[in-house]
């Protein structure tokens, strides 16, 4: 036995070749390039790859760097002008405008976007319905901008009838504030009411106690009158310390009557708020009935000043203008993010899924409530995917183009402009000077590949 055992342990002889010698051979065969290595050779392995060469150099590389050359003459492109174009780019207002607009893109849109994805991503691991959740979220990554720019168009419509964004505004608002009933009226005698600074209308001279009086209102259509209205009726005579009067429409459908007088088939305007001035100040305030009379009583003996308030003639609150210069560029970041949510939402889920459960069991168990949770243990290791969602997003709007073309009118197009827009607009949209658009296109791709290679050194890293 001890001798087969000390065969056994026998090195193989000189003509026998061992295992580690056939790998070796292996290896060394598959680390020389030729016909019986593994590694393919060279020239194949870019036979394979001068395709997608020539296609990325064609269509990537070769604008590029013709980009940098026509930068660098005029708008004819035949005059050499060097940094010319660089210099009136820093010097325009629309471009400085287009500058201070992506800044504000990249510092809230990213930001609300990732916000709002991490909420939502969150969300959808506490609810039972999280794909119906998650679909619902993730539905407008399947709209165009082109699409998403005419349907926020009409959201951000004035018009509170077509306007969805406004109608809500106004019904919230009606809800809390009743908006006045006679919108645009005003007094037939403009020598009885006259018109005050703050909209108001009131007697050019003080009535004593006592006195009786008649404001002939025109500008409102008899079927906009409120249903109470009844017919106008001359006020009573006035005690002591009294005042009276009767506020109705002059006017009645079908014409006739006689102007500045009260005639059967006109009627009262009800809700008129009536103010009694006295040296300027507001001593008593009454409200018209629905035959539009109005009275005072209990005031001391003098001469006071009748006034409509002006809060009878208020136009009506129709929302805010969100197509206007001070909040067209906030009304379209609201379109980018409700676009963009579902894609953040979708990145952000992925990565929590990713995350041990184990670990935050471990940190329930040590007594950790669920808000240190989510901030000590599942922000640090959801960090990675939260900062490719960012630079990913921080990419984009820098690029943005078409929701600000599509959704800006004509008027504030330029209060809503972007570099991307800008950039059109010099080249092809009127302007005509390539020169200067080339020059902007230059300048917004030195502001991506930062954005790119950090990420590019992530995933790099993240492969390793």
């Amino acid at each position: 036995m001890p001798n087969m055992a000390a065969n056994n342990d026998q090195a193989p002889s000189a003509g026998e070749a061992s295992p580690a010698d056939g790998a070796a051979a292996i290896a060394a065969r598959a680390g020389r390039p030729g016909r019986g290595g593994l590694r393919p050779p060279g020239w194949l392995a870019l036979a394979f790859l001068l395709p997608a060469l020539l296609i990325l150099g064609a269509l990537v590389l070769y604008p590029i760097l013709y980009s940098i050359g026509r930068s660098l003459f005029d708008a004819s492109g035949t005059r050499f002008v060097g940094l010319g174009n660089y210099v009136d780019m820093f010097t325009d207002r629309a471009t400085l405008t287009a500058i201070r607009n992506n800044a504000i893109w990249v510092a809230v849109a990213p930001t609300l976007v990732t916000g709002l994805g991490l909420i939502f991503a969150v969300l959808t691991e506490r609810v039972r319905w999280a794909t119906a959740f998650k679909l619902l979220i993730f539905m407008p990554m399947a709209i165009s901008f082109l699409a998403a720019g005419i349907i926020f168009r009409l959201v951000y419509e004035q018009d509170p009838q077509r306007g969805v964004a406004n109608a809500i505004l106004v019904a919230v608002h009606d809800t809390f504030a009743e908006s006045s009933k006679y919108p645009g009226a005003r007094p037939r005698d403009t020598r009885l009411l006259v018109r005050q600074a703050d909209g108001s209308y009131a007697t050019g001279t003080a009535l004593p106690t006592g006195s009786t009086v008649q404001f002939g209102l025109v500008g409102v259509a008899p079927t906009k009158l409120p249903e109470e209205a009844r017919p106008a009726a001359a006020p009573p005579s006035a005690g002591n310390g009294q005042l009276a009067g009767t506020v109705w429409l002059d006017f009645a459908l079908g014409g006739g009557g006689r102007p500045g007088q009260i005639d059967p088939r006109e009627k009262g305007m009800p809700g008129v708020k009536v103010e009694a001035v006295r040296d300027g100040k507001v001593v008593d305030t009454a409200e018209t009935g629905p035959n539009g009379e109005f009275r005072f009583s209990g005031l001391p003996d003098g001469g006071y000043t009748l006034r409509l308030a002006a809060s009878n003639f208020a136009p009506p609150y129709n929302g805010l203008s969100w197509l206007g210069p001070m909040l067209i560029t906030p009304a379209i970041i609201s379109a980018y993010v409700w676009m963009w949510a579902g894609f953040a939402m979708v990145l952000i889920a992925a990565g929590l899924s990713a995350i041990p459960r184990d670990v935050l069991e471990a940190a329930r168990v040590d007594g950790a409530t669920e808000w240190q949770v989510f901030r000590r243990v599942t922000m640090p290791l959801l960090a990675p995917v939260l900062v490719v969602v960012f630079v990913t997003l921080v990419i984009n709007v820098l690029k943005i183009f078409d929701l600000v073309y599509i959704i800006a009118p004509g008027s504030v197009q330029q209060d809503a402009n972007v570099l991307a827009l800008q950039m059109w607009l010099v080249s092809f949209g009127g302007g005509n000077n390539q020169g200067l658009g080339s020059a902007i296109a230059v300048f917004l791709f030195l502001l991506v590949v930062p954005a790119m290679l950090f990420n590019i050194r992530r995933f790099r890293r993240e492969s390793r």
